[in-house]
């Protein structure tokens, strides 16, 4: 009996080991039932809580699933690879639905290093989902991004840059391969000039913070920073999504990436969203979505 309880015990320290040894998702139960999760895979080589990235698969099984790369937002401080995924969960659920792998990322907050370190990172979780394509049933060939805020802007950065030879935004230096087909901004700013209210001249503002230095103080540093200095009529497509009453990214930001695109060509649809805030439920709405998949279906079959 002695023999048979120590068993038991050392099974039990074993499973509370496992466990606290693995953090729980706390997303998955979002996706559809069947969902096969890659958690917390370091993409840096290296040891930083946030080089790492969670991949999602589709329940029906394929050969390869096209992948959509989900860039939280926070200030560029704050956050997780778990953000805005609380109240985007029918978008979710819809891209589990058709088929398409989703792919969340961690990257290094400002307080911690400054920009250009953010795209630095982003660019290289992107390379190593492309270099692993094949381990993870990823269809490197068809890529498309989702930012949300200031992941919006990194997203944004990303797509239009990719095409410029902007080594210090890659952490070897290199230009990557990955070629990005759609990108889909869901209020991310796109020119730190002309942003509203005290968020030039504060030092302690989240965009002085990611810049290391205000705008008034470095323009050039706010040029490098935002996405409209990177756009050309060979960028892929963009969906903008703002809400109309968003007091912390001014909507300009958005009409004014939209106008530029437009201006040289580049296909883009900009939605405004009434009433809205700068982020919640109201963005999980069905026409939105259906722009989405109007998206997705256009550029990523």
């Amino acid at each position: 009996m002695k023999k048979k309880l120590i068993t038991i015990f050392a099974m039990v320290v074993v499973f509370l080991n496992t466990t606290i040894a693995q953090p729980i998702n706390s997303k998955i139960s979002i996706f559809p039932a069947g969902t096969m999760l890659y958690g917390n895979i370091p993409y840096a080589n290296d040891t930083l809580k946030k080089h790492l990235l969670d991949i999602y698969l589709p329940p029906v099984k394929k050969a390869s699933y096209p992948l959509i790369v989900w860039i939280h937002g926070g200030a560029w401080m704050l956050n997780d690879k778990y953000a805005d995924m609380g109240y985007m969960t029918q978008t979710l659920k819809a891209f589990a639905d058709s088929g398409y792998a989703v792919a969340s990322i961690d990257y290094r907050y400002s307080t911690t290093a400054v920009f250009p370190a953010q795209m630095q990172d982003c660019n290289q979780a992107l390379e190593f989902l492309y270099d692993n394509a094949g381990k993870y049933r990823l269809d490197k060939n068809r890529i498309a991004l989702i930012g949300f805020s200031a992941g919006g802007h990194l997203a944004n950065m990303m797509a239009l840059s990719a095409n410029d030879n902007v080594k210090t935004f890659y952490a070897d230096g290199k230009k990557a391969r990955f070629k990005i087909r759609l990108c889909l901004d869901f209020y991310g700013p796109s020119d730190f000039s002309m942003l509203n209210g005290n968020e030039a001249t504060d030092p302690k503002s989240p965009v002085s913070l990611l810049l290391g230095a205000t705008v008034t103080a470095r323009p050039d540093l706010a040029k490098i920073a935002s996405p409209i200095t990177y756009i050309d009529k060979s960028d892929p497509p963009f969906l903008i999504v703002q809400g109309e009453r968003d007091q912390s990214v001014n909507p300009e930001q958005s009409k004014l990436l939209s106008s530029h695109l437009t201006a040289v060509g580049v296909k883009n649809e900009l939605i405004i969203v009434p009433g809205a805030p700068h982020y919640g439920v109201m963005f999980d709405a069905d026409y939105i979505r259906k722009s989405i998949f109007s998206l997705l279906d256009r550029y990523m079959k």
